[in-house]
């Protein structure tokens, strides 16, 4: 994993424009041009995205690193996204523990907010990472659930 740069444009893109990465989002229709650019351009305006690689440097996808909330103790992490063949439990584990590992070195709870209806990471969230869900928030982009997973929990995992 590293920061995601403006030169990664057309890797992240070739990546993200799969209409079946977002079929359970509550953008599904994501996968356009006009918004997959528009994702790339929020990704690099927000500072927080970094990209996921295979061992040969290829982006293989993406997740970004929300703004801490003001205590400073709590981050968001949110629009992460892997390219097909890595949809598994073994590589979306290994990127959700790097992503993890990383937060917890400076923040003592991590967020998700998963659209209601995508069922798919919702599991893999609750089952896999053990993030407990708190309430449904509406976002701009509709209901997500909200979850969180604090430091100590994570620790007990490991």
């Amino acid at each position: 994993m590293r920061p995601l740069l403006d030169s990664d444009r057309d890797a992240f893109i070739a990546v993200a424009n799969d209409p079946l990465i977002w079929e359970e989002h509550p953008e599904p229709d994501r996968a356009t041009a006009e918004k997959v650019d528009r994702f790339f351009a929020d990704a690099i305006g927000s500072g927080g995205a970094v990209v996921v690689t295979d061992a040969d440097g290829k982006i293989i996808g993406s997740s970004r690193f929300e703004e801490p909330d003001e205590a400073g103790d709590r981050i968001l992490i949110d629009h992460t996204f892997l390219a097909r063949p890595y949809w598994n439990l073994e590589d979306y584990l290994e990127v959700k523990t790097l992503l993890f590992d990383h937060a917890f070195t400076a923040f003592g709870t991590i967020e998700l907010q998963v659209g209601v209806h995508n069922a798919r990471t919702r599991h893999a969230v609750e089952d896999f990472l053990g993030a407990a869900y708190v309430e449904t928030v509406l976002t701009p982009l509709g209901d997500h659930a909200l979850y969180e997973l604090s430091r100590s929990a994570w620790a007990e995992r490991a």
